[in-house]
């Protein structure tokens, strides 16, 4: 029997006429009878007499409800189960963040994430760029939020946000109004380190105007250079995901030269996301837009 001849055969059964059969299978009459004794035919025997009093399942037809009621609460159990899996629970999804967008970013999706999918599960791991294009090569991971640079053949890289780095001072500098990168060295300058995202760009704009910071501080982590500001210790260049974070503690003003940066979503080019991934890739997208969206008061 083809599970088209199941269904019809069931549907019988659990409606007692060939009428009710077609109402609930949403076909017509003739349908249901056509399958019905198509059925029959390659089984050589009957699955029903037909009486004035209408469909009496026979003996065979009897061996087989059984079997068939299995089935069909197998494809009930799997029907609910695509349920699931199309609203991602059950789903377990591994997400790779740069530190700072961790922070600013991932915490308050993750929030939204269980409270939306309290079946899913994710694994959050937080690192830097090339860290995290190691772990997407070696499978370790679905996605990634990072800071944009280039990337492999492999993976692929969705910009989702653009913008410009801008300046950390103390809070009670004097100076208002942006400040250019020649006034950032003179008061000690805490670098990002050349190989990453940002530093790339830092070093490259300070080559490009023939500067030289006077601090011999690198530094890897953004939020460090924030603290390192709070500190004492000199001046600093972030993205404005991590200064927003600190937009109560210092003073944020705009770099007269162009400093821009861009947010990606990292992934592999052969892993088709699943449903848990692009329902969390949304929302990403989403609470990156509504940062994207607040205006950016310098304190």
């Amino acid at each position: 029997m083809r599970l088209r001849h199941i269904e019809v055969f069931q549907a019988v059964l659990q409606a007692g006429s060939v009428s009710g059969a077609a109402r609930l299978l949403n076909v017509s009459q003739p349908n249901v009878s056509r399958v019905l004794n198509h059925a029959e035919q390659q089984l050589g025997f009957t699955l029903f007499d037909r009486t004035p009093q209408g469909l009496i399942v026979t003996p065979e037809g009897r061996r087989l409800m059984p079997e068939v009621e299995a089935l069909f609460s197998h494809i009930q159990a799997i029907g609910e189960l695509a349920e699931q899996l199309r609203q991602g629970e059950g789903q377990h999804v591994r997400i790779g963040s740069a530190h700072a967008l961790g922070h600013s970013v991932m915490a308050p999706v993750l929030v939204d994430f269980r409270r939306q999918t309290p079946g899913g599960s994710v694994e959050l791991v937080t690192g830097h760029f090339n860290t995290l294009s190691q772990d997407l090569l070696q499978y370790k991971m679905d996605f990634a939020l990072a800071f944009g640079e280039q990337v492999t053949q492999e993976l692929i890289a969705e910009s989702i946000y653009q913008g410009n780095m801008v300046a950390l001072l103390p809070k009670d500098s004097t100076v208002e109004g942006p400040v250019t990168l020649a006034w950032l060295c003179e008061n000690d300058l805490l670098m990002l380190q050349q190989q990453d995202p940002l530093g790339q760009v830092l070093n490259r704009v300070l080559r490009e105007n023939g500067l030289m910071p006077h601090s011999a501080l690198y530094i890897k982590t953004y939020s460090v250079i924030a603290d390192m500001v709070l500190a004492g210790g000199g001046v600093g260049v972030v993205d404005t995901f991590t200064a927003r974070r600190y937009i109560d503690q210092l003073k944020i003003v705009p770099v007269v030269e162009s400093l821009p940066f861009e947010v990606i979503l990292l992934s592999r080019r052969d892993q088709p996301a699943s449903q848990a991934s692009l329902r969390l890739r949304q929302l990403i997208k989403q609470k990156v837009g509504e940062l994207k969206g607040v205006p950016f008061e310098p304190v």
